[in-house]
């Protein structure tokens, strides 16, 4: 498995936190140091059932100074690939890449830890 991640974010932690209880490996992605590329958040979006909108970060500080919900209104999808790029803390977090090639985003992390 892999987990993108922000090490202060408590969702984080406690995604963490279950997978170590578990005895789940995992190799760990900081997004703040490693921001997906456009590239990569578009091939993450494709692969899911998800509206694009859940890969933001929607409580973030970012988001809300920018006005983010209207604009994305008015963007086009490559523009929102483009704008998710430019900064990790817009990225809506954890993401989970499961070995059976899952991607999870958000709140859907932890309900499937919990089934694991």
């Amino acid at each position: 498995m892999k987990l993108i991640c922000y090490k202060r974010c408590t969702t984080c932690k406690g995604v963490e936190k279950m997978l170590d209880e578990k005895n789940i490996s995992y190799e760990l992605r900081d997004i703040k140091d490693e921001n997906p590329t456009r590239d990569e958040l578009k091939s993450w979006h494709e692969k899911t059932d998800y509206d694009i909108k859940r890969f933001f970060n929607t409580s973030g500080k970012i988001y809300r100074e920018e006005n983010l919900k209207d604009k994305l209104k008015e963007m086009t999808l490559d523009e929102k690939y483009d704008l998710l790029a430019t900064d990790g803390m817009l990225v809506k977090r954890p993401i989970l890449f499961t070995d059976d090639g899952k991607i999870l985003v958000g709140p859907d992390v932890k309900k499937y830890v919990e089934t694991l």
